[in-house]
């Protein structure tokens, strides 16, 4: 019988039975791989008082058994969707992806936290060669930043976590700062853009203060809840006078997929897309299998089989690796310290070093 993670009540996790559905002519199912724990939300999940969840960002699993609709999938290959802490998988395969051959399902798993800030990559008025700025090194705005790299912007990181700033060095990130640089004359007033990602009110405040003109904060970080006392006029007043644009970053203003113009369907809206979320997994898996993403010593790989001693370590901050996968297939605690495009599986032996906690 497959097992699931559930949140039962605040800050309480168990792994329970759970059941499969019937496969629908257009799903495919098979055994999870590894899961991937975005922490920001799901703890905001834990403590958020609605009760049982289910939580999960997203997962690789294995095809073995394929709906009578769906074809270009075979039985064996692995497969990347939006899926649940959970033993087992079932996705329309409309949404889920094929994983690039040769990319461990530890790193290839990543792609969805990319996919978070790839909306903004996607959106921005910022053009390659603009200097950006992001706020928050933990693990979106540090996938963010090297997204942003490879875009060819000019990136600085700014976090006042000694540790976080040593894990962004680590990625490649080696302009990183522990306070915004308001008065350093290089960046004051010429940043294009801030990509806020620490849901504080402080990292929003001070980058509306060094953007240029006509200059972009987009909020990715999630405002959990009120860290300062500081008021809506000192925001304003760094918005109009600077002639600031502030903006959500929800990553779900783009459809999930992309699809042609429809004539018969402008009645329900916007069509016609160019950009999607999936066509940024598509594209942040690809960006994973060439190794341009620096993940060296940034992941932990973790058994899922004790969910409340895993997530009170996450709560405690006391796993250091910005990025944890849980493994279902041989649930063995490691730190990948490979690179992103070689390398085995989560857990399998290789280029993983093993260390007990």
């Amino acid at each position: 019988m497959p097992r699931e993670i559930m949140i039962s009540g605040r800050r309480v996790f168990e792994l329970v039975d759970c059941q499969d559905s019937p496969l629908a002519p257009g799903e495919i199912r098979g055994p999870t791989v590894v899961t991937l724990v975005s922490q920001g939300t799901e703890i905001g999940w834990a403590d958020g008082g609605i009760y049982p969840v289910r939580p999960g960002y997203a997962a690789i699993f294995c095809v073995e058994e394929i709906g009578s609709a769906v074809t270009g999938v075979r039985k064996g290959e692995l497969r990347f969707a939006m899926g649940p802490h959970r033993s087992s998988q079932t996705h329309a395969v409309l949404d889920t992806l094929p994983v690039p051959n040769g990319l461990p399902p530890d790193i290839a798993v990543i792609a969805r936290l990319m996919g978070v800030s790839m909306t903004t990559l996607m959106t921005t008025a910022a053009r390659p060669g603009d200097r950006v700025i992001v706020t928050g090194a933990g693990p979106v705005g540090l996938l963010a930043a090297q997204l942003f790299r490879i875009g060819g912007y000019r990136v600085t990181v700014v976090d006042p976590d000694l540790l976080r700033r040593s894990q962004a060095a680590k990625a490649g990130l080696h302009d990183a700062l522990a306070a915004m640089p308001l008065d350093d004359p290089d960046l004051a007033g010429r940043v294009a853009l801030v990509v806020e990602c620490s849901g504080h009110e402080t990292a929003v405040v001070e980058g509306c203060r060094i953007l240029r003109r006509l200059g972009e904060v987009v909020l990715i970080g999630v405002p959990w809840r009120k860290y300062t006392d500081k008021t809506a006029h000192e925001l304003l007043n760094a918005v109009f006078f600077g002639l600031i644009t502030v903006r959500s970053g929800w990553e779900w203003q783009l459809p999930l997929h992309s699809r042609g113009f429809i004539w018969e369907e402008l009645h329900q809206g916007y069509n016609n897309a160019p950009h999607s979320s999936f066509s940024g997994y598509e594209l942040a898996l690809s960006w994973l299998a060439e190794g341009r993403i620096q993940l060296d010593g940034l992941v932990r790989v973790e058994a899922p089989d004790d969910p409340q001693a895993l997530y009170t370590r996450i709560i405690d901050r006391t796993i250091e690796e910005p990025l944890i996968v849980l493994d279902w297939a041989n649930k063995t605690p490691a730190t990948r310290s490979g690179t992103s495009s070689n390398g085995p599986a989560a857990g399998l032996d290789g280029d993983l070093v093993r260390e007990a906690r």
